[in-house]
């Protein structure tokens, strides 16, 4: 694709400066882009490396001098970042699956797929699903019976979708993701180990596991508009109710989303997130990397969690938790400084207990 500077700060709502005219192939890191590219300087360290590529234009931060750089044209960004957002959109290279039916896809014939839809190879469509309008099922994709797949959706290679599962609209949902597996839930035919111990902190010997129970999952999974699945992430369906992901929410790759689980709109949750049954995470909150959430706990809209948090109890609106167990930012800091300090002071009293054994009695 080649665009001109000038098409470019159109789409982005950005200043140009030099020849707006000057046509680029991609965007590219200042020390390795080349004549024909739009080389990324959004700080003064990256503007410091354009002199090592051959870029004739570059993307910059607000007020930097184009000139004295060498180049022959820029682009100025206001919030750089938020600017790549859009601007690797534009140079974005899609599937390059067909509109139509592969001949390898199988498709039930109760189906309704979308005259614009693509089904590519090996993918399986079952009775009574839905595949919207300008919908792309990569290859391997899997629509379980009565699901369905919303309008301009975006399924990868090997994507699972269970039965009665609904994706909203633009979903993106990458390799290997299974969306719809059964709740892990299980009971024993008398009180267990597990009970046992959250009622009196230990295991009583009449409080064996017997055989497990199956309970079983007759809810499904929603998935709103706008919604972003990382790869290899896996979300259950509800026992009873559907299990929910809100509008706009993004999952990074591995993540773990339990039975029955309600996810607020505009989250981030990034990788190896674990969210355990029935937890109910409110709008706009972010989960660090390897961060768990506790059954049935909820944490309010607009939290922020450490990356490898442990979340065993309530937090309100706005909370900011560290560590496992997650306490709230402050006091998780001064705990954290405190036992730092235990071995010095622990050096202290060693040295106190000398001094004092060593005086003998007086008198």
């Amino acid at each position: 694709m080649r665009l001109t500077l000038a098409q470019i700060a159109r789409a982005l709502d950005a200043e140009v400066a030099g020849d707006a005219a000057i046509e680029v192939t991609r965007p590219a890191h200042p020390a390795e882009a080349g004549p024909e590219d739009l080389a990324l300087a959004f700080d003064a360290r990256h503007m410091a490396l354009l002199a090592r590529g051959a870029a004739r234009v570059a993307a910059l931060p607000v007020g930097a001098d184009w000139r004295a750089l060498g180049l022959e044209g820029a682009l100025f960004l206001g919030r750089p970042r938020h600017a790549l957002a859009g601007l690797t959109a534009r140079f974005d290279r899609p599937p390059a699956i067909p509109v139509g039916r592969h001949p390898a896809a199988w498709v039930h014939e109760s189906a309704e797929v979308a005259p614009d839809a693509r089904i590519g190879p090996f993918c399986a469509v079952h009775a009574g699903a839905r595949i919207g309008a300008g919908a792309t099922l990569v290859d391997h994709v899997s629509v379980g019976e009565a699901a369905s797949v919303g309008d301009g959706s975006l399924l990868h290679a090997g994507v699972r979708v269970g039965a009665r599962v609904r994706i909203g609209a633009r979903a993106i949902i990458h390799p290997n993701a299974v969306i719809g597996a059964d709740g892990f839930s299980f009971v024993t035919p008398t009180p267990g180990a597990v009970e046992s111990a959250k009622t009196t902190g230990r295991v009583d010997d009449a409080a064996r596991n017997m055989t497990l129970a199956r309970i079983h999952s007759l809810g499904a999974v929603t998935v709103g508009d706008d919604v972003e699945i990382g790869a290899g992430s896996c979300i259950d369906r509800g026992t009873l109710a559907d299990t929910r992901i809100g509008d706009g929410t993004k999952l990074d790759n591995l993540v773990q989303i339990g039975h029955n689980v309600r996810v607020g709109a505009g989250c981030m949750l990034c990788a190896q997130v674990g969210v355990a049954g029935s937890a109910i995470i409110g709008d706009r909150v972010v989960l660090g990397g390897q961060a768990g959430v506790a059954d049935h706990v909820k944490i309010g809209a607009d939290s922020v969690v450490a990356a490898k948090a442990g979340v065993g109890s309530n937090a309100p609106p706005r909370s900011v938790l560290l560590g496992a167990p997650a306490l709230p930012r402050d006091e998780a800091l001064s705990l954290m400084m405190a036992t730092r300090r235990l071995p010095r002071l622990a050096e202290t009293v060693r040295s106190l207990k000398k001094r004092l054994s060593g005086a003998g009695p007086t008198g």
